[in-house]
């Protein structure tokens, strides 16, 4: 199993930028990619952003394309994302989860290990 530890949410006004880092232990041999998705209150959770662990392969939801970056550093086993002219839409609750099969997809279900969440609310 591999844990998750997500930080850098917060609150911040529209058009500025935040970093979320999520950190992987346990098992971190068996991840094949990483994403990160988002839930607002009443929505259902969403793909945002995947990358895959050795190649750097991403994919973006078309929400946050041009807006977000993800990356990885494989030696200190951390997933970042970079969020630039961030909207009021898109705050939320973001997680980090982690994926042991090849592949990077952008289905939930197919994740097998997941963070707590961290928020990111921005205000207009």
């Amino acid at each position: 199993q591999v844990q998750l530890v997500e930080s850098g949410g917060g609150l911040v006004q529209a058009g500025g930028s935040l970093r979320l880092s999520c950190v992987a232990s346990g098992r971190t041999f068996s991840i094949y990619s990483m994403g990160w998705f988002r839930q607002a209150p009443g929505t259902e959770r969403e793909f945002v952003a995947a990358i895959s662990w050795s190649g750097g392969s991403t994919n973006y939801a078309d929400s946050v394309k041009d807006r977000f970056t993800i990356s990885r550093d494989i030696a200190k086993n951390t997933v970042y994302l970079q969020m630039n002219s961030l909207k009021p839409e898109d705050t939320a609750v973001y997680y980090c989860a982690a994926r042991t099969r090849r592949f990077i997809s952008t289905m939930r279900n197919d994740y097998s290990d997941w963070g707590q969440g961290t928020q990111v609310t921005v205000s207009s």
